[in-house]
């Protein structure tokens, strides 16, 4: 919320953005997860190549996470996995500061790390840095983020696809030409991706937009409720709003609800957490449709894809990660409260299989 791009999960979806929480951090400790049984890993049978073969392997994972349990649930899958390969994992967290974030990358590439894995940020302030850990050797793989240094590996959730399977259940919903709104950001990767699909729908349903506002903060739910608020007091008229970013998506429902709009109004989303589950279930919800992926399945996926590409084995340089439609309906009828039990429900959830070989132990999530 994915910060250039968003999760988000990712803006998430992400997201992914200047997502922005005060301060910084850096770690080499596994984060405690929220509500998430603790991930195991299935055991490697293949023989490990080098780096691997010779001992721990020095990585860095350098990020600008936001607001939000998407981002700690990344995390988590990121070094649960990480721990799993023998990686040695220093986790660099900017958050709300892209001076910091090129810092921590600086210092990343000076630390001896021999992948360097990008989490989020903005293209304008670490691109340079980029080009340095690739003149120097490092591999490098960036996810929901902007580069076009060759030699670096991109991953990324599929945006379009996001974005396309949560508009295909807004169609049915409100129909054709309907009166909607949209809440969106411009300038962050992921959701101008999510934007590009919702114009195209709009424009193909006959929708009639009646407003858009939006802004990513430090506290981008709280924020958007006024002007969310605002543009409902004008248009109280409208019968569905597209938010494509989770917090974004949160400050809609409050905004809805405030104006007491909830059985008028229906909201449909971007990205998918425990938080996200508890809300879009809750009583008199408008929130009635998101998609996403598993936020820690996919940091557990970016850690594969460094290893791989550590290891010479990767062979492409772009990998993504399909979304699944997720609709209140289906949550509430498998009485799913939590990310566990969303995974139990739907299996095209797991990316286990996703840039893996035998020699590799997969985290369970």
């Amino acid at each position: 919320m994915s910060r250039t791009r968003v999760p988000l999960a990712a803006l998430s979806l992400a997201s992914v953005s200047a997502l922005l929480l005060a301060g910084c951090s850096q770690s080499t400790d596994a984060s405690k997860s929220t509500g998430d049984t603790a991930a195991s890993a299935s055991a490697a049978t293949g023989k490990k190549p080098a780096p691997f073969s010779k001992g721990t392997v020095k990585v860095a994972l350098v990020r600008q996470s936001g607001a939000g349990d998407y981002f700690e649930q990344w995390g988590n899958g990121a070094k649960a996995q990480a721990k799993a390969l023998g990686i040695d994992l220093t986790t660099y967290d900017a958050q709300a500061d892209n001076a910091k974030q090129a810092t921590d990358l600086s210092s990343a590439i000076n630390s001896g790390a021999q992948a360097i894995i990008i989490d989020h940020g903005f293209p304008a302030t670490i691109q340079p840095e980029i080009d340095k850990a690739v003149k120097k050797g490092i591999k490098v793989v960036v996810y929901d983020v902007e580069t076009k240094t060759k030699g670096v590996v991109s991953t990324e959730q599929d945006d379009a696809s996001m974005a396309q399977a949560v508009l295909d259940v807004m169609a049915k919903s409100v129909g054709k030409n309907a009166k909607v709104g949209y809440v969106n950001v411009a300038g962050y990767a992921a959701l101008d991706k999510r934007d590009t699909v919702w114009k195209k729908t709009a424009d193909a349903q006959g929708w009639k937009q009646e407003f858009k506002v939006g802004k990513v903060t430090d506290s981008t739910a709280t924020d958007n409720v006024p002007l969310v608020s605002a543009a409902l007091t004008q248009h109280s008229d409208v019968t569905g709003i597209f938010a494509p970013y989770d917090e974004l998506a949160k400050g809609t429902v409050l905004a809805v609800q405030n104006k007491k709009l909830q059985d008028k109004v229906k909201v449909f989303g971007a990205d998918v957490s425990n938080a996200d589950i508890q809300n879009m279930t809750a009583a008199h919800s408008p929130w009635v449709a998101t998609a996403g992926t598993d936020p820690s399945a996919v940091g557990a996926a970016v850690v594969r894809t460094a290893a791989l590409e550590l290891a010479g084995q990767l062979n492409k340089d772009t990998v993504s990660f399909p979304a699944v439609a997720i609709t209140q309906d289906f949550l509430r009828k498998n009485k799913i409260e939590n990310m566990d039990q969303l995974r139990a429900a739907l299996p095209a959830l797991n990316l286990s299989k996703v840039s893996t070989a035998d020699w590799i132990s997969d985290v369970a999530h």
